[in-house]
């Protein structure tokens, strides 16, 4: 292996949010940090050179994107994921959930209603309510560990007049890549009963064999221009703090008036994220295949460590990301009893499914994206915690 993942990096300190906001999240200062989605891995090192051969010139003004920046995405859109873009369908956003509070804003009115899929991504649900939209769920279906869509249900939601769908492709929490025939269903649909569809698809690089990552907009034509993807290479190369992200439009009109809500905000980009993230795109294919390798391996760990001492427990089937939704419903603990404990009894701070929606009582979310020593500690802290309130 030619990068060292195993390395452990001190973070406290650092004023990271997920360590340095332990005592404030967690009400102890002491928990692994296993919720932000963020990785305790160091960049790449040939982004950090770009960041710091940036550094040396002594002027930090505005910046602008450049070309270069823009071949770079686009060139590894269709490297990694066969999708051909143009320079003119992209637009920049600090993050992804600051483009999705755009993109409600632009292409919806006050009181119009907005389709979520829970348990998901917290920031959805906010983005929806409090710009003043209606939220309308439509719960995934769980059987037996496995997610899928309430295909049923979301049509009769989008038949009722709803003017969005914000899609999780690939899905946190449950680690979920869609299928084609999945995606083609929503596709059809949304075309049918007039749905604007948003692909949150920052997680789209960290897809794990046998399994393929799908943008929605890659379909058909007809569901591309109906269609409003999001991406970041934040979760791929551990950039989040360089708030640097993409909102791709293919169509034309769609173009035009999400435009006009970027003027009105005002923004400027990143100028480290805009060379972090070129770098990135340029030189990043054998630094990703190492790390999702590391990942699996984090994953079948898991996996391994509940199976042969907690087999009650269980973990998603790992299809894309690096965090795990673990199900604890089996122990029969209230749900604020299990927060409490795996915190103050285990000491490990992960995110409590119900901040994730409907279907999240009694599962947890774990950020495996940490050196395989922070995972071992995490696991051997849930089997104590086990065997502390009684269950063998």
């Amino acid at each position: 292996m030619t990068y060292n993942f195993d390395q452990p990096i001190d973070r406290a300190g650092t004023n990271t949010v997920k360590y340095d906001l332990r005592k404030a999240i967690f009400s102890n200062g002491e928990v692994i940090p296993m919720w932000v989605a963020d990785m305790d891995f160091a960049v790449p090192p040939f982004v950090l050179e770009a960041v710091q051969k940036r550094a040396e010139h002594p002027i930090f003004g505005y910046t602008i994107i450049p070309d270069s920046y823009y071949s770079a995405l686009i060139d590894w859109q269709k490297r990694r994921h066969g999708w051909e873009l143009k320079k003119d369908w992209i637009f920049y956003s600090p993050g992804v959930v600051t483009g999705l509070n755009m993109i409600v804003q632009a292409f919806t009115v006050p009181g119009d209603k907005i389709i979520v899929q829970p348990p998901v991504y917290f920031p959805f649900f906010s983005c929806v309510s409090n710009n003043g939209r209606t939220l309308v769920q439509n719960q995934l279906l769980e059987r037996n560990g496995h997610y899928s869509f309430d295909f049923e249900d979301l049509e009769r939601k989008m038949k009722d007049g709803a003017k969005l769908l914000i899609l999780c492709n690939p899905h946190n929490p449950v680690s979920r890549c869609w299928t084609r025939e999945e995606l083609e269903w929503i596709g059809a649909k949304s075309l049918e009963h007039g749905v604007l569809v948003v692909s949150d698809e920052i997680h789209c690089d960290l897809v794990f064999d046998p399994h393929r990552h799908i943008p929605f907009a890659t379909l058909s034509e007809e569901i591309a221009a109906r269609t409003i993807t999001c991406i970041a290479p934040s979760k791929t190369f551990n950039l989040a703090g360089l708030f640097t992200s993409s909102i791709i439009i293919t169509d034309d009109t769609l173009r035009v008036i999400f435009k006009k809500q970027e003027e009105r905000l005002h923004l400027s980009p990143n100028i480290f994220g805009i060379s972090a993230a070129e770098a990135a795109y340029r030189e990043g294919d054998d630094w990703l295949e190492e790390l999702k390798g590391y990942l699996m391996q984090n994953y079948k760990l898991v996996k391994e460590f509940l199976a042969a001492n907690m087999p009650e427990v269980t973990a998603s089937v790992l299809e894309a990301t690096y965090l795990l939704w673990l199900d604890f419903r089996c122990w029969q603990l209230p749900a604020d009893e299990l927060k409490n404990m795996l915190i103050e009894k285990a000491g490990i701070g992960l995110v409590d499914g119900r901040q994730f929606g409907q279907g999240g009582e009694g599962f947890h979310r774990m950020n495996i994206g940490c050196p395989k020593a922070t995972v071992l500690n995490a696991l051997d802290r849930i089997f104590s915690l086990r065997k502390t309130i009684g269950i063998y």
